[in-house]
């Protein structure tokens, strides 16, 4: 498990643009199953995520469509929340960071950390924005 004092401005840099910080197995069943366009991102202290995860998912917002709702997980500290949220991600194997976009509790897009790994925030802002164009 990370340290707090390492996590917590990680976590900052989707809770301040209005992610909900899921940190239970009952928040992520809750979250996942509200009615609606959610998108959950699995967030990680690995490079990939803090060079595009993060900011492409933040990025992905300025567009007109945007999810209804916004929630995260953070691998390696909300152990229990990351193992309910994998459990929605099937048949995708454990990824992080990754993110998924839901549709009245199903999911219809995912971004694997191969997907993410050697791509610009720009790169994952576009493919998210397709999702939301397709979804939301």
């Amino acid at each position: 498990m990370y340290p707090t004092d390492l996590v917590m401005p990680m976590k900052a840099e989707l809770t301040d643009k209005g992610f909900e910080d899921l940190t239970t197995p009952s928040q992520v069943e809750e979250a996942l199953k509200q009615p609606g366009t959610t998108l959950l991102v699995i967030n990680s202290v690995c490079g990939c995520a803090a060079g595009a995860a993060r900011p492409g998912v933040v990025y992905s917002l300025t567009g007109d469509k945007k999810p209804d709702h916004l929630t995260t997980v953070f691998a390696g500290f909300d152990t229990e929340a990351v193992v309910e949220a994998r459990k929605h991600l099937a048949p995708f194997p454990p990824s992080s960071p990754c993110v998924a976009l839901f549709k009245d509790g199903e999911l219809v897009h995912m971004l694997e950390r191969h997907h993410i790994e050697g791509n610009p925030a720009g790169a994952i802002a576009a493919n998210l924005q397709a999702a939301y164009d397709e979804y939301c």
